[in-house]
């Protein structure tokens, strides 16, 4: 007997793929957007640290239904004070 592989959508990949970060701790002032399509998930937007990046992109790819991410995150430091920190 075949074992067939659970087809997840998009949308749940989505909200999985959101859940996922907020738990990272990726959220305001980062604002990151989630698009998948076919398990494809782009992630798009602005985060405050390069390690962010990397530790975001890997939990991405350990989401269920996720068949490849594409990073177009920038990444832009905190601002205190109207000041971008150096």
């Amino acid at each position: 007997m075949k074992h067939e592989r659970e087809i997840i959508r998009d949308p749940a990949i989505s909200q999985k793929v959101s859940e996922r970060l907020s738990s990272l701790g990726v959220r305001a002032p980062c604002h990151v957007t989630v698009v998948s399509n076919n398990g494809n998930v782009t992630l798009a937007g602005t985060i405050q640290y390069e390690h962010q990046r990397h530790m975001t992109v890997r939990a991405i790819k350990g989401v269920a239904g996720v068949q490849r991410v594409v990073d177009q995150m920038q990444v832009i430091p905190c601002r205190q004070h109207g000041k971008i920190n150096s």
